[in-house]
């Protein structure tokens, strides 16, 4: 898969294949990102549990943490879904998170509606 991250500017692949009945490999590349790179070298493969484990224990954000990845950083997510896919656990469905502009008064009426 290719992930674009957003406003970073540094977009990468990520390679995720089968490498038995509960197991991937994995491979980050094309990163300018230096977080992006020491997080490929930490992250080569996933189980099928450490995939399932939760966040605050789960491989994938560890290692994104220890390699100084943005908290909000995309990447982490990404490598979690390709991991899934290539296990056969999702569809390779593209994700999208989109911005828009709203005027200050819609934001007040939702303010006002969800506090009622």
């Amino acid at each position: 898969m290719t992930v674009d991250p957003g406003i970073c500017g540094f977009p990468c692949v990520i390679e995720a294949r089968k490498t038995g009945a509960r197991k991937v490999s994995l491979e980050i590349s094309s990163s300018d990102c230096e977080q992006i790179q020491r997080l490929s070298g930490r992250l080569k493969t996933l189980s099928i549990k450490e995939l399932f484990t939760p966040l605050s224990r789960n491989p994938v954000y560890v290692a994104a943490e220890k390699s100084g990845c943005h908290l909000s950083c995309a990447i982490p997510v990404a490598v979690i879904k390709a991991a899934e896919v290539a296990l056969e656990l999702a569809l390779p469905q593209e994700v999208h998170i989109k911005f828009q502009a709203c005027r200050e008064s819609d934001l007040n009426a939702k303010i006002k509606s969800s506090s009622v």
